[in-house]
């Protein structure tokens, strides 16, 4: 089984419609760890951790989102996996 760790940048209609919370309870589902945060120019940022197919699952999640998201463009960056996290977590 590979490990690893994406970086996520998520323009469009993405906050206020539950974006984190969905990504939250979709990363928990597939056991994958990391953190999703609002930006001030209205994206979403997040990263990854997990298994490599779990972490595709979540990905996959974004490129729609939440009923009321309209993901308008995706950016995914593989980094090194370092295993940094044991949860997922919201940050302000």
């Amino acid at each position: 089984m590979n490990s690893k760790r994406v970086h996520l940048l998520v323009k469009g209609r993405v906050q206020g419609v539950y974006f984190r919370q969905g990504m939250m309870e979709t990363a928990e589902k597939n056991n994958v760890f990391g953190w999703v945060k609002n930006l001030p120019d209205d994206r979403v940022e997040a990263i990854l951790e997990g298994n490599d197919s779990n972490v595709d699952a979540v990905v996959e999640w974004t490129r729609f989102g939440p009923a009321g998201a309209v993901v308008k463009e995706l950016t995914v960056t593989e980094e090194k996996y370092v295993a940094e996290f044991t949860n997922f977590t919201i940050n302000s």
